[in-house]
């Protein structure tokens, strides 16, 4: 019998030793909230589709407390994914020249803000217009 003992590399915990790995385990782990709320609304347009009732049913539910809590909970999860993922745009996108200087990340940020804000705005006078 062979007296040989193979290396085992210790896992636990080697994300937390740098505070971007932190960061990125962190915003990794906010993608659940984002699948979460995916789930809660493919879950009404289910109960859409079955019927008034049903309709009425799943807005009731999203008007109870435990509902709402877990609302505030999820935009406070999705907004940290949203920060940090439009941190991580210079990162990795590749370089933006504009009349042959690099643009700063800052600017790449911004400008991912401004395009997620024009959208989110359109989106939303579209649903408003719809409503009327």
């Amino acid at each position: 019998m062979s007296k040989r003992r193979p290396y085992v590399r210790p896992m636990g915990g080697w994300w937390k030793k740098n505070p971007f790995f932190v960061e990125y385990m962190v915003h990794e782990g906010t993608a659940l909230f984002v699948a979460a709320y995916a789930v809660t609304l493919l879950v009404g347009l289910v109960r859409l589709g079955q019927g008034e009732a049903a309709w009425n049913g799943w807005l009731e539910a999203m008007k109870s407390p435990l509902s709402i809590v877990f609302h505030l909970v999820l935009l406070v999860a999705i907004a940290y994914h949203a920060i940090t993922w439009f941190k991580l745009f210079p990162l990795t996108m590749p370089p933006m020249v504009v009349n042959g200087k690099r643009l700063e990340p800052n600017v790449v940020v911004g400008g991912g803000w401004t395009a997620a804000v024009v959208v989110a705005l359109g989106l939303l006078a579209v649903v408003w217009r719809i409503a009327q």
